[in-house]
């Protein structure tokens, strides 16, 4: 049945032609158009935004007037910055600025298309060249975003017949990446070795040793957690992969220019870079740009080019943020990366003294203050703005319900008496409110 608008015929005279905006005048035919009701949407969008702001979880954005460092610019206040992971403090570095300018002069703004369409443009091959000998890797790939670099190379290495296996506190985009390959997705609990080689037992009890498309098995960790601080066992995953003939995706992001000799990152710490079949990391936490890149042998990334749709899809990224990302390697491989990686560990190290928490065996310029409430952690984070420190909560989905907390990040860029000021505000905080949790407790250790 056509059910849309009436059609009715009519002379072509003036009577005809009414000026109605509900209806249409043809000449000879005249459309008489009975709109609908109008669609309740905002309606809706408000219910549900009503319920997260219940839940605690109502985010927006604010407005930042300066460049990331120790202290930026919101709403007219200076506050302390403890919210960024520009843990080397490169994002306002001068270099990686005019790298930027420099780029913009004789690139211009825009890429124009795709990579593979017109937009490859020099500063994305001098880009990937630097990460491939920085990381010692055959080759590597840049994406515009660390979340284009999961989502591709995950979704371009397998597919309904794999099995991918990740930690229980990766990232969203390695979760989202998971989910969208089609592979049977298992997690095991964070850090657990007993239930990550249960798993890899039980994704090969099933296998068709003889079939000419055999099952592969795909392990996802971070080396360093974004929301924890905390570590995963690299060796003895990769011994594991090796054990049972998994591949490895290790994501560097919160470890690059930070760890190992030469600051590649956790696996190189480690000793074990060069058993790891996809490193994967981003360009705009310690290396001071933005971007995500993937690396590792030159097969690797002629096939992502070829099937990691994020990056067949997008236009390229500006050649500014390429030279940039560029820059940030060169400072992070020199001297100077290198003075800064030690004043960083010297901050925290500070910090941690000043809050009173044990400092742990490997270092971690993240450190979650767990609180719980989502309510009471948002409201915790406000009274520390009054104290000049901004330091995020966060929430649920960041982290699980009931985990929610604040996350405090130091740069090498802090000094003594910004750390002094953030720890004074906390005792403030909790002296305070007698009411609200203990932030930390009387023995100096996170309230979980």
């Amino acid at each position: 049945m056509f059910n849309g608008p009436k059609i009715t015929a009519s002379g072509p005279t003036l009577a005809s032609r009414r000026c109605s905006p509900a209806f249409l005048d043809f000449g000879l035919w005249t459309l008489d158009f009975k709109f609908p009701p109008v669609n309740p949407f905002d309606d809706e969008l408000n219910k549900r935004l009503t319920g997260i702001r219940e839940q605690g979880l109502y985010r927006q954005l604010r407005r930042v007037d300066s460049p990331q460092s120790p202290r930026i610019e919101i709403s007219g206040q200076t506050l302390l910055n403890f919210s960024s992971n520009d843990y080397l403090g490169l994002a306002d570095e001068p270099a990686l600025k005019e790298a930027a300018i420099e780029a913009v002069q004789k690139y211009g703004a825009g890429t124009g298309a795709s990579r593979l369409v017109c937009g490859s443009l020099a500063p994305h091959h001098e880009l990937e060249e630097a990460i491939a000998a920085f990381k010692k890797t055959g080759a590597a790939l840049s994406f515009s975003t660390g979340y284009a670099a999961a989502i591709g190379t995950v979704c371009a290495l397998v597919g309904k017949d794999d099995v991918i296996i990740i930690d229980k506190l990766v990232h969203a985009c390695i979760v989202d990446a998971a989910r969208l390959s089609g592979a049977k997705l298992r997690v095991f609990s964070h850090n657990d070795l007993n239930e990550l080689e249960d798993i890899l037992k039980w994704s090969r009890r099933d296998e068709l040793r003889e079939s000419h498309n055999p099952r592969h098995v795909l392990i996802l960790t971070e080396s360093v957690f974004s929301m924890d601080g905390d570590h995963a066992p690299l060796r003895e995953i990769t011994q594991l992969k090796n054990k049972y003939g998994a591949w490895l995706m290790v994501d560097e992001a919160h470890a690059t220019g930070l760890y190992g000799p030469n600051r590649r990152g956790l696996a190189e710490e480690f000793g074990i870079a060069s058993e790891i079949e996809v490193q994967m990391g981003t360009l705009g936490k310690a290396l001071g740009a933005s971007g995500g890149y993937i690396c590792g042998s030159r097969a690797l990334i002629d096939f992502l080019i070829n099937r990691a749709r994020t990056f067949i899809f997008s236009t390229a990224p500006v050649p500014a943020a390429a030279a940039a990302a560029t820059a940030g390697i060169r400072f992070v491989q020199s001297n100077a990366g290198e003075q800064r990686r030690r004043l960083l560990w010297e901050q925290v190290a500070k910090l941690l003294s000043l809050l009173k928490l044990p400092e742990p065996q490997i270092p971690s310029a993240i450190i979650p203050v767990i609180i719980g409430d989502e309510t009471q952690t948002v409201a915790t984070a406000d009274e520390l703005l009054h104290h000049h420190c901004f330091v995020p909560a966060i929430r649920y989905p960041t982290v699980a319900r009931g985990k929610a907390r604040l996350r405090i990040t130091v740069t090498a860029a802090h000094e003594l008496d910004d750390l002094k000021t953030l720890a004074g505000a906390l005792a403030n905080v909790n002296r305070k409110s007698p009411a609200a949790p203990k932030l930390l407790s009387e023995g100096g250790q996170i309230v979980n």
